[in-house]
């Protein structure tokens, strides 16, 4: 007994240490890769910028805490149409933070990529706040219900269990967003921002765009569609989708006077 005794003593001893050296090791080499990984990053995006430039950005990127980034939890791939005109419409991929129970906002790029183009941002809010706005400010936003319950709303590289959990609370939210670029014009962001507003029904976003999303990302948006019938179908408050009354509020610029 004394000699099983001291042989566990003995092991104890020894493994504790062990454990502690492989958890360093572990966490040293998760830190490699991450720092890796946004080495090679920067360097992709880098080609063609002068060589100080392109070390400046390795080590910001390296040294630099960048809190708000890192609180992005939800990455989502979607389509947006302009306010005003139902022909244009882009693929939006939105990286969002849950900021308070009720309210995410989100940074919308064209892609996900390393080099995508920053191309707007979206604040989606509960129903029971939206309910809760001024008339003239409702028309500013749109409901999520056609894009989650047709699969159109995505969220890539998520279980669909845990996919259909989260959309099951999204389904009931509504949106308010504009793009500062608009890509599918220039190549450049040129212009005023632009209100944007989401599809509310079958037939008005265009098929190819779809199958194409659905092709690059490897997924179907018409099994996800079947995936979520069993998500309860909200109704749309009023003053949402403005736009399908037949006038709607587009941003323009104004001269005015300047306040001194």
């Amino acid at each position: 007994m004394a000699f099983t005794q001291g042989t566990h003593r003995r092991r104890g001893s020894s493994r504790a240490p062990a454990i502690g050296i492989g958890v360093a090791a572990g966490v040293t080499a998760a830190a490699g890769l991450l720092l890796g990984r946004k080495a090679a990053t920067i360097s992709k995006i880098g080609k063609g910028h002068p060589l100080k430039h392109r070390a400046l950005d390795l080590a910001a990127g390296a040294m630099q805490p960048k809190y708000p980034l890192d609180a992005m939890s939800t990455y989502l791939n979607g389509f947006h149409l302009y306010a005003d005109d139902m022909g244009r419409q882009v693929e939006a991929t939105h990286f969002c933070i849950h900021l308070q129970h009720d309210l995410h906002q989100c940074v919308i790029f064209d892609r996900n990529a390393p080099d995508a183009r920053l191309i707007g941002i979206e604040y989606i809010i509960s129903e029971e706040r939206f309910r809760g706005l001024p008339e003239d400010e409702k028309r500013l936003w749109h409901s999520h219900h056609y894009e989650v319950k047709s699969g159109i709303l995505t969220a890539p590289g998520i279980p669909d269990m845990a996919e259909h959990a989260y959309f099951e609370d999204l389904v009931t939210t509504y949106g308010k967003t504009f793009h500062t670029w608009q890509y599918d014009r220039d190549d450049f962001p040129y212009g005023i921002p632009q209100l944007m507003m989401a599809f509310t029904e079958d037939g008005q976003a265009a098929d190819e765009m779809i199958r194409a999303r659905d092709e690059r990302l490897g997924i179907s948006t018409s099994r996800k569609r079947r995936n979520r019938a069993d998500v309860p179908m909200p109704e749309v408050a009023a003053g949402a989708n403005a736009w399908e009354s037949g006038r709607t509020v587009q941003t323009r610029l104004e001269e005015t006077d300047f306040e001194r």
